[in-house]
């Protein structure tokens, strides 16, 4: 019996630290401070701060490289200058490798790596194009007109062979074919597309309206929507948990990360994020626009799926969800309105 005693406790103890494992993956979650000008690398399981590095003025989002080594940020700049770099990041050395200088490609904003590794694209919305650029040299090699307005964020195909932008100001998408590197179709989304995502296995691209309060789901074969549904209150941000099976929208006025299946569109629920908005909002981007909303943008799903992570730029707040649970269950500390998120599998090295 007592043998036996002690093997129930030793894989008792194997399963737990198992599932202790399972539950938190490794890495580093990249957050960009739009008002600090800096990029916190933060532990992906505690939220523990390992570094806090200079970026160009108004980092607004990250990609990070296939790998994991390298995080790339726009700096879009602030409202009374915009900005025309780039800042190369070494997540594991946790140190700036470079400043990228766009010339007068000016408002650097949405980032995405191609999934080979061998370019990354930008866009620039004060040129109304998408830049591609080499990361071995960090040249531009071409930009290409999208002919829009605000053309804010890019999602790519998983294949990499065509990207889709979304333009705030016109109210659509561009569909480039990345391979001729022109413009397929111009797609009328509804008022203020903003969001973008493409879901794993590439079959559907989906976008946030914010003006509309509506997601537009597209074909990326057909370039066409094939349906819109309504999603309030100024839906901002959208990405898809890596299973496929829902899609997360941060809505900024609402102060909610609505949860849809993805599958029939419908909504699943609303999380409600119960931060507060800081005194200071008069000196923010969105200033008191939303009232006390913590003005939830940026999200991260975790690869496991079973978190994710969103920042609240009126906040200075990371809220921290369990999917399973559909709550909140941590909240970690922010630099001052942060607002683009990455991950790499990657941890800062001690």
């Amino acid at each position: 019996m007592r043998y036996q005693h002690l093997f129930a406790v030793l894989i008792g103890t194997l399963l737990s630290a198992n599932a202790i494992t399972i539950a938190v993956e490794p890495g580093t979650l990249i957050v960009l401070n739009k008002s600090d000008h800096t990029a916190s690398l933060l532990d992906f399981g505690s939220g523990t701060a390992r570094a806090t590095l200079p970026t160009a003025q108004g980092p607004h989002e990250v990609g990070v490289s296939p790998d994991g080594r390298l995080a790339v940020v726009s700096g879009y700049g602030t409202q009374a200058a915009p900005g025309s770099s780039l800042t190369v990041i070494d997540v594991v050395e946790a140190k700036v490798l470079r400043t990228v200088e766009l010339g007068d490609q000016t408002r650097p904003h949405g980032i995405a790596w191609a999934p080979s590794g061998t370019a990354v694209y930008v866009t620039a919305e004060g040129k109304q194009a998408l830049l591609e650029l080499d990361p071995e040299t960090w040249k531009i090699r071409r930009a290409i007109p999208t002919g829009q307005d605000v053309s804010h964020m890019v999602a790519l195909l998983p294949n990499g062979k065509r990207a889709f932008v979304a333009n705030i100001g016109s109210g659509s998408v561009s569909a480039i074919d990345l391979e001729k590197g022109e413009v397929l179709r111009q797609i009328k989304t509804g008022a203020g597309s903003e969001g973008i995502a493409v879901s794993p296995s590439g079959a559907e691209v989906w976008v946030t309206n914010r003006e509309a309060d509506t997601v537009a789901v597209l074909d990326p074969s057909q370039l066409e929507v094939k349906t819109t549904f309504s999603c309030a209150a100024f839906p901002i941000r959208i990405q898809f948990t890596p299973d496929a099976a829902r899609a997360l929208v941060s809505c900024a006025r609402s102060g909610e990360v609505v949860v849809f299946d993805a599958a029939s569109r419908r909504e699943l629920m609303r999380i409600k994020l119960e931060l507060k908005a800081l005194d200071q909002t008069k000196q923010r981007i969105f200033g008191e626009r939303f009232g006390s909303s913590p003005v939830p943008v940026g999200i991260l799903v975790a690869p496991s799926g079973r978190r994710a992570f969103i920042a609240s730029t009126n906040a200075d707040a990371i809220s921290v969800l369990d999917l399973e649970q559909g709550q909140v269950v941590d909240v970690w500390q922010a630099g001052k309105e942060p607002d683009g998120l990455g991950y790499s599998p990657l941890p800062v090295r001690e």
